[in-house]
């Protein structure tokens, strides 16, 4: 029977098949790309806000133990009794990854330079006071120096 094609005649895929599997994998590819982008830069917020959490429970067990004082140092004292290490501030397009801690008077500690940024002036009113060294907005619209 001539003109009809057999499974074992055909050898491969049409050109149109071809441009429909491209066209398929690059609207997969488009959508799937910024999503996963947005996956890492939350994942790296989280882990940042982690960690800013846990140095203040750090603080806030120092204080108890001191009785009402809070670390005039850039809280190297916290290693390793209240904290293993310094966790990293990884601060989402902004600044670079750092573990450093700036400290400062509570009206010039924040700098946006990355890292963490604490109030060890014991003469201001607010001393202990301990945020992420990040003047930009955070994926929530919120200052991260404000956390």
């Amino acid at each position: 029977m001539k003109g009809i094609c057999n499974a074992a005649d055909r050898r491969g895929f049409t050109l149109v098949e071809l441009m429909i599997v491209v066209a398929v994998v690059a609207v997969l590819a488009a959508v799937g790309i910024p999503k996963f982008a947005s996956l890492i830069n939350n994942s790296r917020e989280g882990a940042t806000k982690g960690g800013l959490g846990s140095v203040r429970s750090a603080l806030v067990v120092y204080f108890g133990e001191t009785e009402g004082t809070y670390p005039t140092d850039e809280l190297a004292c916290l290693a390793p009794r209240y904290l293993n290490e310094m966790p990293t501030a990884k601060i989402p397009q902004h600044a670079t990854d750092s573990n450093a801690v700036h400290g400062d008077s509570t009206s010039t500690f924040v700098n946006g330079s990355g890292g963490w940024a604490y109030a060890n002036v014991s003469s201001e009113t607010g001393w202990g006071t301990f945020v992420v060294n990040c003047t930009k907005n955070d994926s929530k619209g919120i200052v991260w120096s404000t956390e």
